[in-house]
């Protein structure tokens, strides 16, 4: 794991992953030299009186209301307060620090005028792991969720931190931190921008390049389990499809099936495997191209200035442009790639379920039960996949064509950035339920294999890592509770290549 991230002109989505997960993060002095200057030139526009977005006008539809000298400092202040009006349940601890260091990130460029003092606030607050409560619900794009990490560095609000619910004032005095007063413009700044979908989209993208190796070893598992076809991954023909994600798949299913035994005895029995076995290179593969392509797009967002507006020049002559780079509409249709991805990457899997489980396509025991008729064994939690699938199904339906008009009409197309970020990762959390369901239920198959052929080395070793988590099956415990053991196990165990311990 990284320790620190350390940045000094971007920050890439696995860099912001690392901070999610825990990394401490650390400006160099020459962008703590841009945010400066950037301040600078704010305070010279102040000086000068010259027209701003935001800076000496209201915001939104008030952008034509002018705001004297006195007044701009309650207005950063009231921008925070008003657009702190987020609902529902709290983001989770990794949510939160991502966004956080987006935010950063994006001030970092050096074109959003906020103050070196209060982004310091900011990166002591990531650091120390004194969270904002950021609540889930309610933004169409960025503002309630970074209104509610800027209440903290004002006194107002609440964080958490070790388990503890602390008042925003009340964080600042254990940081040792006076609350910000903020200046011109440095309220909107710190609403604005696309950095709350940025991290998220940063986040989903971590955890989903994980869940796909664990989708294709659970694939592997299944695979040997039910598999007849002959050599079906074989590299030659599978080098004519161009595609970066097929190859990367079928070199991992050929790794993790690799002296199988049990695949040698079935191998050539059926001409032709069901495609929820046979396509696992062309889906599989699809999906981590897909992955690539919302890399791209999310690296692309670290590297751009996101603020509105930004300013330009230098103090001696300033410049303030009124953009619309707050928008995130590269993000929504990325995030929405990603959702459809996963969601497909779920369904595949829940279809090898079933084949699993299927007595009249499996060829092993009823459900995997270990009792006939007394004992369900696996069925219903076929079910359970089955309507996670559905669930995803739903959710991933596009949230960057959903529309809206906010503002009096001065926002009259909205993208959903960060909505299309948080359902993809509801429908990871399923991916990795489902997941969990596949490789349990594949570990059971293991186990009532006729004969005594060996495993291939890599999915015997992945098979006592699962039993030693949890038992076989005998209906003498809820189900749920043995999935739930095994999805911690995805969780925190990485399986990515030939060389490492699986």
């Amino acid at each position: 794991m990284v320790d620190v991230v350390v940045l000094d002109k971007v920050l890439t989505w696995k860099e912001i992953a690392a901070i999610a997960n825990g990394a401490e993060l650390v400006l160099s002095a020459e962008a703590w030299q841009r945010i400066s200057k950037a301040r600078a030139i704010v305070d010279a526009l102040v000086e000068r009186e010259i027209r701003g977005y935001g800076i000496n006008t209201g915001v939104g539809a008030l952008c034509d209301v002018i705001i004297d000298r006195d007044d701009q400092q309650v207005l950063s202040r009231n921008i925070l307060l008003s657009h702190a009006c987020g609902v529902g349940q709290p983001l989770g601890k990794a949510e939160t620090r991502a966004i956080m260091a987006a935010q950063i990130a994006n001030f970092a460029h050096g074109f959003s005028g906020i103050s070196v003092e209060v982004v310091k606030s900011l990166l002591a607050f990531l650091n120390a792991d004194f969270l904002s409560i950021i609540p889930s619900r309610g933004s169409v794009g960025y503002l309630t969720h970074a209104a509610a990490i800027g209440l903290v560095l004002i006194g107002e609000g609440e964080c958490r931190h070790a388990g503890e619910l602390i008042a925003g004032r009340e964080a600042l005095k254990r940081l040792g931190l006076e609350p910000v007063t903020l200046k011109a413009k440095e309220g909107l700044s710190l609403v604005n921008g696309t950095p709350c979908a940025t991290g998220l989209g940063a986040l989903a993208l971590s955890r989903f390049l994980h869940l796909l190796d664990w989708a294709d070893a659970a694939a592997a598992m299944t695979y040997e389990n039910l598999g007849a076809q002959a050599d079906p991954f074989a590299e030659i023909p599978l080098s004519l499809r161009h595609s970066a994600g097929l190859q990367q798949v079928g070199r991992n299913l050929r790794q993790w099936l690799s002296g199988s035994q049990l695949l040698a005895q079935s191998a050539g029995s059926r001409t032709q495997d069901p495609l929820s076995l046979r396509a696992v290179p062309q889906i599989h593969g699809a999906v981590r191209d897909a992955l690539r392509q919302a890399a791209e797009v999310v690296d692309r967002e670290l590297s751009s200035v996101t603020d509105n507006p930004i300013v330009t020049g230098s103090p001696e002559a300033p410049q303030v442009h009124s953009q619309a780079h707050a928008v995130g509409a590269g993000l929504g249709l990325a995030m929405d790639s990603v959702a459809t991805a996963a969601a497909e990457l779920a369904a595949i899997s829940e279809r090898r379920i079933d084949r699993l489980v299927n007595p009249l396509v499996s060829g092993l025991p009823a459900f995997l039960a270990a009792g006939s008729g007394v004992c369900s064994g696996f069925m219903i939690i076929q079910y359970t996949a089955a309507a996670l699938v559905a669930e995803n199904r739903r959710l991933a339906a596009p949230a960057s064509l959903d529309g809206g008009i906010t503002s009096g009409l001065q926002e009259d197309i909205l993208t959903h950035a960060t909505p299309a970020a948080d359902k993809a990762l509801a429908i990871l959390e399923n991916l990795q339920t489902i997941l969990a369901i596949e490789v349990a239920a594949a570990a059971q198959a293991y186990d009532q294999q006729p004969g005594s052929a060996a495993k291939a080395a890599r999915t015997g070793r992945l098979y006592d890592l699962v039993r030693g988590e949890v038992p076989f099956y005998r209906d003498d415990q809820p189900l749920n509770a043995l999935i739930a053991r095994v999805r911690a196990l995805i969780g925190m165990t990485h399986i990515g290549s030939e060389s490492e311990a699986l």
